[in-house]
């Protein structure tokens, strides 16, 4: 530990932290990403940049939602196993109550004009936290012309070309690969602009903080996780199959959202196609309407955006009538429950099984390079996931509708708040909300 590090978190401190974070990380990955930094990096010093990033450049890599994967690292590399699952259990558990609420709350009583305003003033205020979130993460990867140019062509990849998230991905690696070898300076983050910022301030896990023991690669353990996973995995879907059915909707969905969290490169925009076509069209769990609505509860509640699937599964279930119709709460919420579980499983063991592989090539550039290329390829990805929204939120009918002038001067204001004058995330959610409520109550007057 250097001189003037803080005092390393307990269990208990970490535990508060991650529950913390479960209930305020608003803005999907870019805005929760941002959060954690913010947090763990700038003000309680628990992790360097440098670590911060390498962790990261891992989780964007992967399939699955990388801000909870990143919590699960960061965990995990500071309190042992139980330490990452408790960091990723806490960050999904409190979207998942907030959505089985919400859901019951759909489907029992339809919508309410209040809450609609609340949803219209919220969503061009994710618009703009994305936006922050990019320039935030930008600013701090994007240290050389050789980054720039692949943030740039990974959003016109994306945007103008519709070129698949993987496909990306793996062009960027490759990049980054020869990049390393030939032009190293081109492919560290500490090089260009950040090389001449002052020292940062002392952190429990430091850029030169030794692996521990429980985070060293071992090929017992690598094993062992790999094992308990496929395990966990297998007993849950058969324990679905023998109890209901393997032609059942509970067993169905437990394989569906196996596949789907195994191809979600990209987060839940790049997978939500596969998801709307299996749950809306193959199974008719819901409709395409009720999935547009469902995608708004996920936008503008805690956690991350696939956290939608949970939506998904309750209204399958509560429209099944899984358990009879006098139970469909608990038709619906036992969906929720086992969508969920089958979603995040994976990313778990991707963190547990492949975290120590990572951590033994921190500081190795032919090992960083690739993975500090794909981090600045995915800040183009970011953008185009910005004007994604932006499109959606002003534009709500199409181009040839009327642009939405409103929504606009809310965005611009989130956008000021944020960037100009670097007002939290929180107070920027809940003051789009009041404005949206406000002007639907006045236009409905």
């Amino acid at each position: 530990m250097r001189p003037g590090a803080p005092r390393a978190p307990t269990l208990r401190d970490a535990l508060r932290y991650w529950w913390k974070l479960g209930w305020i990380s608003f803005g999907g990955p870019a805005g929760q990403i941002g959060i954690m930094h913010n947090d763990l990096v700038d003000r309680l010093h628990w992790i360097s940049e440098r670590r911060f990033l390498h962790a990261l450049n891992y989780c964007m890599v992967l399939p699955g939602p990388e801000a909870q994967q990143l919590a699960t690292y960061i965990g995990w590399l500071m309190h042992r196993t139980w330490g990452g699952i408790a960091a990723g259990a806490l960050f999904v558990l409190p979207s998942l109550f907030v959505l089985i609420g919400l859901s019951w709350a759909y489907m029992a009583y339809g919508h309410v004009p209040a809450i609609a305003g609340v949803l219209y003033g919220i969503k061009p205020a994710v618009t703009a936290i994305v936006l922050h979130a990019a320039w935030r993460i930008g600013s701090r990867t994007l240290a050389s012309p050789a980054l720039w140019v692949l943030a740039a062509s990974a959003f016109v990849a994306i945007f103008a070309f519709e070129v698949p998230f993987p496909a990306i991905v793996l062009s960027a690696g490759a990049i980054g690969m020869l990049g390393g070898k030939l032009a190293p300076s081109q492919f560290t983050t500490s090089g260009g602009h950040a090389a001449n910022e002052a020292p940062h301030a002392p952190a429990v896990i430091d850029d030169d903080t030794p692996t521990p023991a429980h985070a060293r690669f071992h090929v017992w353990r690598l094993a062992t996780v790999i094992g308990v996973g496929l395990a966990l995995w297998g007993g849950t879907l058969g324990f679905l199959a023998y109890t209901f059915g393997g032609s059942a909707a509970l067993t169905q969905m437990g394989w569906f959202f196996t596949k789907a969290a195994l191809i979600t490169f990209g987060g839940a925009y790049a997978v939500l196609p596969y998801v709307v076509q299996g749950a809306v069209g193959s199974f008719g769990w819901l409709t395409p309407s009720q999935m547009i609505d469902g995608l708004a509860l996920g936008e503008t509640t805690p956690g991350p955006l696939i956290m939608v699937v949970a939506f998904v599964g309750f209204v399958g279930g509560w429209i099944k009538q899984l358990f009879g119709p006098e139970h469909l709460f608990l038709a619906g919420a036992t969906a929720a429950a086992v969508v969920t579980w089958f979603t995040f499983l994976p990313s778990f063991v991707f963190i547990l099984a492949g975290g120590p592989m990572v951590e033994s090539t921190h500081g190795q550039l032919k090992f960083t390079a690739p993975l500090t290329a794909i981090t600045a390829a995915v800040v183009g990805v970011i953008l185009n996931l910005a004007i994604f929204f932006a499109y959606h939120v002003l534009w709500p009918e199409g181009f040839a509708a009327r642009f939405d002038v409103v929504s606009a001067l809310i965005g611009i204001a989130a956008a000021v708040a944020l960037l100009r004058y670097g007002v939290g995330v929180i107070p920027v959610i809940l003051s789009s909300a009041g404005a949206g409520l406000v002007f639907t109550l006045i236009r409905g007057a």
